[in-house]
């Protein structure tokens, strides 16, 4: 069932958008991994999925299950509730029970859609679930332009593997500092996906 619903939404968005797909091969193969992407519009989930390897699953709102029949089309796509705003801690363990069972995560880091199609700050969300689950995280942009019409030109690049291993010691609980540094690494190569040399997300440091 899976598979037949995404193709469906494949067929669905080529039909609709003119897409292109960049760096498919940074994802491993046989792993799951987490894609963090910019967020531009309510498309994302699908335009990153289907460029990607393997099941996937993805957080939603919880206000889009609401709606019987969408909420078993996005859950038959691997979607996930979260009660935003209200320190919904059992989403990070559902994440990682995802991962643990070999489907990949996709995130997007900036909690919200970007009305002005540049990357702003990101949570450390999906830097937790790499440090706690060991997988890497796959940097994914969404690029367009303004608006999202009939027959878009959509390119969804998906940058190099980041391992957590590098910022966060997987035998200890992770510190706020290194999940930030790690933040700040991801938010940076999504930057540079979709936007380049142009600008520089806003570092943030953790409290000493």
């Amino acid at each position: 069932m899976y598979y037949i619903i995404k193709l469906i939404v494949k067929l669905a968005l080529k039909i609709a958008y003119s897409l292109r797909f960049e760096g498919r091969d940074n994802i491993p193969k046989g792993e799951a991994v987490i894609y963090a992407s910019n967020h531009r519009s309510n498309a994302d989930p699908p335009l990153v999925g289907i460029g990607a390897r393997g099941k996937y699953s993805f957080m939603a709102k919880e206000e889009l299950f609401e709606n019987k029949l969408f909420a078993w089309l996005i859950s038959r796509l691997g979607a996930f509730p979260v009660a935003r705003g209200k320190g919904d801690t059992k989403v990070i363990d559902t994440a990682i029970e995802r991962l643990d069972s070999g489907r990949s995560l996709m995130i997007f880091p900036e909690g919200t859609r970007s009305k002005d199609g540049k990357v702003h700050r990101g949570h450390t969300g999906a830097a937790l679930i790499a440090a706690r689950s060991g997988k890497k995280i796959i940097p994914v942009g969404i690029v367009f332009g303004e608006k999202l019409k009939f027959r878009t030109r959509i390119t969804v690049k998906y940058g190099e593997p980041i391992d957590p291993t590098e910022y966060v010691d997987s035998a200890e609980e992770p510190n706020p500092r290194q999940l930030v540094k790690l933040k700040n690494r991801y938010m940076e190569d999504i930057k540079q996906l979709v936007e380049g040399d142009a600008q520089e997300v806003p570092e943030e440091k953790a409290d000493e």
